[in-house]
């Protein structure tokens, strides 16, 4: 295979798999908030992200007492394998399950294996408040818009990885925040720029500056998937920074400046690949040069 081959985004039309999106989300949150509980601390939430893998997402190896164990959410097969490092292994079909049905199944393995976890049973800055063990609401589950939607994740991370490859200062592993959904990647100045106010998750997340880039599959205020930018703190006119391609846009959330390019005019431009790179390198570069980074020092000289 090519090393850099022609990106095919599948569909993902936000109202189609709404009802999924949710359920799925609330699924997520359960295995996200297991690998919080169990997972050594790291700075800037880095230890409670899933991660795009060959055939779904996974928790990565989470240390737990003496030995290690995964949890692996396979969107191919439709199933949740939870495996120890020495290879003992449970698993169950997600299909048909609700979250309730979901969360009983997976702390039935996790028990099975001996791993004991407490998480607060509830979803996180989402708009059910159903506990994860009463909900027997969210249950809908379109197999082939997940695997669509783990296609899209799995395609637009390779992009991601490519572009993180041109920074060699400090930056995230490419990375899925289950709280809000989205797949993110993020560079550090080096700089460090205190949140005032906010929750300690926020001050913890904005600790020093930023510019961050990721996608999401939308939600009630935007409904419809998009990739987006920003830069913490926001230097000023930000939003003059020209963009690329021509579709992307700046437009205003919560306070803050963000950058905008719709998935679906991203899926049907010329090259998707190239246009993705450069959505986010316009972004970078200009807040880059408006927020004073050292450019120069953070850019990796054999960069693809």
């Amino acid at each position: 295979m090519p090393a850099h081959s022609a990106l095919t985004l599948p569909p993902l039309p936000y109202a189609d798999w709404v009802e999924t999106k949710e359920t799925l989300h609330l699924f997520l949150q359960i295995i996200g908030k297991i690998r919080m509980k169990t997972h050594p601390k790291l700075n800037h939430w880095w230890h409670v992200t899933l991660y795009p893998a060959t055939s779904g997402l996974t928790t990565g190896r989470i240390p737990c007492g003496d030995m290690g164990f995964e949890i692996f959410f396979d969107m191919i097969d439709h199933s949740v394998r939870v495996r120890r490092d020495d290879g003992l292994m449970e698993s169950f079909d997600v299909p048909g399950k609700s979250v309730a049905q979901f969360y009983d199944a997976l702390f039935t393995a996790l028990n099975t294996l001996g791993i004991s976890v407490k998480i607060v049973g509830l979803p996180y800055e989402n708009k059910s408040t159903i506990p994860f063990a009463e909900d027997m609401v969210h249950k809908t589950y379109d197999a082939d818009a997940v695997t669509r939607y783990w296609a899209a994740l799995c395609r637009i991370s390779v992009i991601f990885e490519r572009f993180r490859s041109r920074f060699t200062g400090k930056q995230t592993p490419v990375h899925l925040y289950w709280h809000s959904f989205d797949l993110a990647v993020t560079r550090f100045s080096g700089r460090a720029h205190p949140l005032e106010g906010g929750t300690v998750s926020d001050r913890e997340a904005y600790s020093h500056e930023v510019i961050s880039f990721g996608f999401w599959p939308g939600d009630d205020s935007f409904p419809e998937p998009a990739f987006y930018a920003y830069a913490y703190p926001e230097p000023e006119g930000l939003p003059s920074v020209p963009l690329k391609p021509p579709a992307a846009f700046w437009t205003e959330k919560n306070g803050g400046s963000l950058a905008i390019l719709k998935y679906d005019d991203l899926r049907h431009a010329p090259q998707p690949a190239d246009s993705l790179l450069a959505f986010l390198q316009a972004v970078y570069d200009g807040a880059a040069k408006k927020a004073d980074w050292n450019v120069a020092a953070l850019e990796h000289a054999f960069s693809s």
